[in-house]
């Protein structure tokens, strides 16, 4: 199944931004757009990032979450704005398929979890879901901050559980990878912790060295923050970054970023001890290994057809089959480029995915066989791309 149909909720920078590189991909045929904001929905018909725009109530009034309205419904809203959309879609009777772009993931999906369970009492056709959360943003917010190329080459992680339609992964996978981006899949609670570690802990960061920073120019004069030369400015670009937005992040996800600046913290102190013992061996060690690691994260990269591999995995069409083979993938280190499910019967299907050449893959076959899978992987040919 393609999108054709595709509705957005919530003109923010990601919505917006998402709908611009359908737009530019050009595999949608229809694009709807829904924000309480009727700024904001002026300015995407401005601009060409939707074909009709309209407020929730508007929206629902002429039908664009009946059951077949649209193939994609994608939340771009606030966690608790995506979560009451989530149980609302239910009672609206939408049947297609449902993602987000939330950067926590474990209220969410125990959110869809809910929802799904309350069609299934009523039962009543559900919609199937599956989260997302796009590895990309700017410390500019709302809809006029938006841009196509936004996840072009940009990590877009998916987060299949127990419940996971395989067709519907497979088709918000296709759908992410017109956008530009590089998609991955990860359980919902690993996501929350890594994502603590590499976005939230960072922002916080920046936000406490511009507090630093301020507190520091009141006390030296207000000349100091004149002096911030690039560097400085480049660590703390994140930190203008909508206040509102990240309160709700953070708290969304306080365990895990807790724990995170607990562990900076103990990084930090290692560090100042051996700054206040002169001791330059260790100072140098650590600077020197900080920087290996940072030489050593990827630029943006687009993998050459030969480097490609295609794993095949048959599979039963069982519950929680595609979140078993893509975690395994993803904690392997393995990017998956494209995928497709074979359906061989209504009980067996093969999943043939086309990995880039990045990962364990040792570790990553050794991992589906103890998963009980019987795993294939060959070099893709020139002749397969």
């Amino acid at each position: 199944m393609s999108v054709r149909t595709l509705t957005v909720v919530g003109l923010g920078l990601i919505g917006g931004s998402v709908a611009a590189a359908a737009r530019r991909a050009g595999s949608v045929t229809q694009i709807r757009a829904v924000d309480a904001d009727g700024a904001s929905c002026a300015y995407a018909l401005e601009r060409g990032l939707a074909d009709e725009a309209h407020t929730p109530e508007e929206a629902v009034a002429l039908g664009w979450f009946g059951p077949d309205a649209s193939d994609l419904v994608l939340l771009g809203t606030p966690i608790p704005a995506t979560v009451g959309w989530l149980r609302r879609l239910v009672d609206l009777g939408y049947a297609g398929i449902v993602t987000d772009v939330s950067s926590t993931k474990r209220a969410v999906v125990a959110a869809a979890e809910d929802a799904l369970a309350v069609a299934a009492q009523r039962g009543t056709v559900p919609y199937r879901f599956v989260g997302g959360h796009p590895m990309a943003g700017s410390e500019r917010s709302g809809v006029t901050a938006a841009r196509e190329t936004l996840f072009d080459g940009a990590y877009y992680i998916l987060t299949p559980t127990a419940d996971t339609d395989m067709d519907a992964y497979r088709t918000v996978h296709a759908f992410v990878s017109t956008l530009g981006a590089r998609v991955i899949s990860v359980d919902a609670a690993a996501h929350d912790d890594a994502v603590a570690i590499v976005s939230h802990v960072p922002h916080v960061t920046a936000a406490a060295l511009v507090a630093l920073a301020s507190t520091r120019a009141g006390e030296a004069g207000a000349d100091l923050l004149r002096l911030a030369a690039g560097g400085f400015k480049d660590m703390t670009r994140i930190a203008a970054g909508s206040a509102d937005l990240w309160t709700g992040i953070c708290l969304d996800n306080a365990a895990a970023l807790t724990a995170g600046l607990d562990r900076l913290q103990d990084v930090l102190a290692g560090f100042r001890n051996a700054v206040a013992e002169g001791d330059a061996a260790a100072v140098r060690s650590w600077l020197a290994e900080a920087a290996e690691v940072r030489r050593a994260l990827p630029a943006q990269w687009v993998p050459a057809t030969s480097a490609l591999r295609e794993l095949t995995v048959p599979v039963t069409d069982r519950p929680g089959v595609v979140s078993i083979v893509t975690t395994a993938l993803g904690r392997a280190g393995c990017n998956i480029e494209d995928i497709e499910i074979d359906h061989q019967s209504e009980a067996s299907a093969v999943l043939r995915l086309v990995l880039t050449d990045e990962g364990d893959f040792e570790g990553m076959l050794t991992s589906l066989v103890e998963h009980g899978f019987s795993p294939q992987l060959r070099p893709l040919a020139e002749g397969d791309a």
